[in-house]
């Protein structure tokens, strides 16, 4: 069947991909199947996550490629929640991955799905195959079944139910339907070919009995399809004309074809793809749900975490993780992309879109002798060197400042360029300044510096053309709000948790997270909301987390300013 019998109207396509989307084999497919008129010349995708957990990285490449497929080929995209195991689906998680898709661009405008909606057409199919002798009622246990599947190398063994007549099956699926069993009791499996070199075929389970209760559903059905029984299906009542999965479905797709064969309904085409994997990290919802509830993390919105919703939290913008997305391109063979070419599509994007600001971290007081107290000056600085529309801001100069610590050094090498005893630096959009003085505390630690200013370098060069080597940031001491900053890295310490026989827990970064409760930053940052994003001048991007407050301000580091995984890479490589 070329054309699913409950859709009337057909998305318009022009037969092609938009010019500016790369080609890939989905693409391929997807135009052959527009020249011969397969599905009526439609193209309707969809996304299917299990709503057991926070979408991942990983989830994004698949919403990019099935949503830019329906979007490039004016057809249709479908949300659709596969809701069929109450014990671990909860609201919090439809609300989260609803909420993701949205944030990645992906528009389905009216179709949001679930396969719950189609309970009760997957029970009256079940009851077909039931009447055709194609499904079964079986009393033996999960691990019974499990000893009777057999191995990649010997045959299943039949279960001492699988001949039963199909009245009784009938009766007793009936009875399972309404209640009459415990959990675990019994299961319908389909009857296939317990001897098949594809293990998903011998028999596989379509339903079980869960007296739980639904977040949609409430308490009306006490059995629940299985994932493999209910996905194939809904996609054939949805109409989806091209089923795009990752690759571990691929073994799955004879199953899935059997039992829309077998039931005479509309046959989608599934087609495989490789996952994104990134180093560094870990791509299984079970891991992170391990690592939230354990406390490794602060939840599925840490922003350590590869969620989207923990990236979104730590800044990362949906431009950033849809040209990761673009980069990694679509094939058949699982590879790892190392994540530096992630935070590399995303400088790239923070670059233009960021405004800058000036903040110092690890504040050492800086005051200018010969600047006159109480004076203040406004000195006009950029916003965005790569926007020119973003304009100016003033910010506030006065005769004590903070500057980073790490921009002084008393014993200063050769080629250390910024600020040492007797050296002049320049200020951005300030002063050159000279130190003069260095004081110290009873225990030798460097507190505050004295220095002395050119009145005549405001904002440019000396007028006797003399050179500086470095400038440096700063903040006013007067003005300056006191902020947090949270300082990330990577979860792990290694590129492949767990590839080495330890638990991947044990290759957690004991340094992942950096917390400077004092830090210092420029006014015009007050009146800051969450998810605002900058430039740290010659430290970072950061953004406001949740947490902020007006009265208490906190920064995520999103990424350095340069890519630091090359130097450390290095550095971890045996000598």
């Amino acid at each position: 069947m070329d054309n699913p019998t409950h859709e009337t109207d057909t998305a318009s396509s022009s037969g092609a991909a938009s010019p500016a989307a790369p080609t890939n084999f989905v693409r391929n497919l997807i135009d052959e199947d527009l020249r011969t008129g397969r599905f009526g010349g439609r193209v309707h995708t969809r996304f299917p996550p299990e709503p057991n957990g926070y979408l991942h990285i990983g989830h994004a490449k698949s919403i990019c490629l099935n949503y830019g497929i329906a979007r490039d080929y004016g057809g249709k995209f479908n949300l659709r929640f596969d809701d069929t195991n109450p014990t671990k689906e909860e609201q919090e998680y439809i609300d989260s991955i609803i909420t993701d898709v949205r944030w990645l661009g992906a528009d389905f405008e009216d179709r949001l799905l679930y396969a719950s909606d189609y309970f009760d057409q997957l029970y009256e199919w079940a009851l077909q195959l039931i009447k055709a002798g194609k499904a079964y009622v079986d009393h033996l246990s999960a691990d019974e079944i499990r000893d009777h599947r057999g191995t990649l190398t010997e045959p299943g063994k039949d279960s001492p139910y699988r001949n039963r007549s199909i009245e009784e099956n009938l009766d007793l699926f009936v009875r399972m339907k309404n209640g009459e069993f415990p959990d675990g009791s019994c299961v319908l499996r389909a009857k296939i070919d317990m001897a098949s070199p594809n293990l998903n075929l011998r028999d596989p389970v379509m339903y079980r009995i869960l007296h739980a209760e639904h977040p949609r559903t409430g308490n009306k059905w006490c059995i629940y399809p299985m994932y493999d029984w209910a996905h194939g299906q809904s996609d054939s009542i949805e109409g989806i004309t091209h089923s795009i999965c990752t690759l571990e479905f691929e073994d799955h797709r004879p199953l899935y074809d059997w039992f829309i064969e077998s039931l005479g309904i509309y046959h989608p085409q599934q087609i495989e793809f490789a996952r994104l994997n990134i180093n560094y990290t870990v791509m299984s919802k079970r891991f992170l749900r391990r690592l939230v509830q354990e406390g490794r993390v602060r939840g599925w919105d840490d922003p350590r975490m590869p969620t989207l919703s923990g990236m979104r939290r730590r800044g990362y913008t949906p431009e950033a993780i849809r040209k990761l997305c673009d980069l990694t391109g679509v094939s058949k063979s699982n590879s790892v992309v190392d994540i530096g070419l992630l935070e590399h599509c995303l400088r790239d994007h923070l670059n233009l879109t960021s405004a800058r600001v000036m903040a110092v971290l690890r504040p050492l007081k800086v005051i200018i002798d010969n600047y006159p107290e109480g004076q203040i000056e406004w000195m006009e600085a950029i916003n965005n060197p790569e926007d020119p529309a973003a304009g100016t801001r003033q910010i506030p100069f006065s005769r004590e400042l903070y500057i980073e610590q790490e921009d002084f050094m008393e014993d200063a090498p050769s080629k250390f360029y910024r600020l040492a005893p007797g050296r002049e630096v320049r200020l951005r959009y300030a002063y050159f300044i000279k130190c003069v003085n260095v004081v110290k505390d009873a225990s030798g630690q460097i507190v505050e510096l004295h220095c002395t200013y050119d009145p005549e370098t405001r904002g440019g060069d000396a007028p006797d053309g003399r050179k500086v080597k470095a400038t440096l940031h700063w903040v006013s001491a007067a003005h300056a709000l006191p902020a947090e900053a949270r300082l990330y890295s990577t979860l792990f310490d290694t590129p492949e948790p767990g590839s080495d026989g330890r638990d991947f827990i044990d290759c957690l970064n004991p340094n992942s997270l950096e917390v400077i409760e004092k830090c210092w930053v420029e006014p015009s940052l007050a009146a800051v909301k969450p998810g605002a994003r900058f430039q740290f001048e010659r430290i970072g991007y950061f953004n406001v987390d949740l947490d902020s407050t007006p009265e208490h301000l906190v920064f995520n580091r999103t990424v350095t300013l340069r890519d630091d995984w090359a130097k450390i890479q290095q550095k971890s490589q045996p000598r």
